[in-house]
């Protein structure tokens, strides 16, 4: 991986942790001088993935650019949660645009420092999953095809939380939305549907796709350092638990996330131009069961009846990526 793996043998918070180590290998979140991109007054819901997500990703960016950066946002929660009109969470340059433009707006300013002259300044543009996966897609795609020089992060709740907790492409098997019910003998999300972004940024060969968790702080700062390495495009898709439309509860964020990573559904990995270069490995596996049991968006697959077919069919999925990236070290 991009950074060395650290174990800490204290529980704590990362501020706690990080300032017991050398300068070198302490996190941003550790820094008394970091830029707090996201500051207090926001008003996500208690546990937000999302909101600790930006936070951590946009503070290494702006690390990572001596503070020269801009961020151009989708609309979605980290919108509207952040800017509630006519104040703001923001301490750094910040647009807001459409819900499927911000890849096309981001390209904009970029194009714009160009023109300037400002090369020093870089750009980052943002949205969840419903403005990425689905309705942002085209812009999102034609940034790849033209290589433009735009980091974009996906927050990927795996839904449509601002809107009501909506089916999106990202929705995993089986999990209940509000459009996709848990009734019927095939219950929830069907198997098969949605789209796997970061294989699909890999098709486009462009200079750095990765993938990260809330769960690891110190691997999402680290390929987010790294994205600000290269020049051209590049996509950092992040799971950000979302305790309101999985149903979990709000001191559940980190370890959910942790435990997508564990179970091998969601494969934390690195590429550059189309080929995995580092694969995050599993430490202690866990059966899928672990991680869905916490989010009651999958209770109907644990009722009198447990549709243990379902749950193999998930199980499946993970064993599947765990093959595909080799994610437990296997020859």
């Amino acid at each position: 991986m991009a950074v060395t793996p650290i174990k800490f043998y204290q529980t704590g918070s990362f501020a706690v942790g990080g300032r017991l180590l050398g300068e070198d290998q302490r996190s941003v979140q550790s820094d008394r001088e970091r830029i707090n991109s996201i500051d207090c007054g926001h008003r996500a819901c208690q546990g937000c993935g999302e909101a600790l997500g930006a936070r951590y990703a946009l503070d290494a960016a702006m690390r990572a650019t001596g503070n020269r950066m801009v961020a151009v946002n989708a609309t979605g929660c980290l919108e509207v949660f952040s800017t509630p009109y006519p104040e703001t969470s923001w301490r750094i340059p910040w647009l807001h645009s459409l819900f499927g433009n911000a890849p096309a707006v981001a390209t904009g300013v970029a194009a714009a420092m160009k023109a300037k002259g400002r090369t020093d300044v870089r750009v980052v543009g943002q949205g969840g999953d419903g403005g990425t996966v689905d309705i942002g897609f085209a812009c999102l795609s034609g940034m790849f095809e033209r290589d433009d020089d735009v980091l974009y992060i996906c927050y990927d709740n795996e839904a449509y939380m601002n809107t009501g907790v909506q089916r999106s492409g990202a929705t995993p098997a089986a999990a209940r939305t509000a459009t996709t019910p848990a009734v019927g003998p095939e219950p929830g999300a069907v198997f098969g549907q949605g789209k796997d972004l970061p294989m699909i940024a890999m098709a486009h060969e462009i200079p750095y796709v990765a993938t990260a968790t809330v769960a690891d702080l110190r691997d999402l700062e680290a390929k987010v350092t790294r994205a600000m390495e290269f020049h051209g495009a590049r996509y950092l898709h992040v799971l950000v638990p979302c305790p309101l439309g999985w149903g979990s509860a709000s001191h559940d964020t980190i370890r959910i996330a942790r435990l997508a990573k564990e179970s091998g559904l969601f494969p934390v990995f690195e590429a550059e131009y189309g080929e995995v270069v580092a694969t995050s490995k599993i430490r202690h596996q866990v059966p899928v069961e672990d991680y869905l049991r916490l989010q009651t968006r999958y209770a109907h697959l644990f009722g009198d009846e447990p549709r243990t077919g379902v749950i193999a069919g998930i199980q499946a999925q993970a064993d599947r990526n765990i093959r595909r990236y080799n994610l437990l070290g296997e020859a």
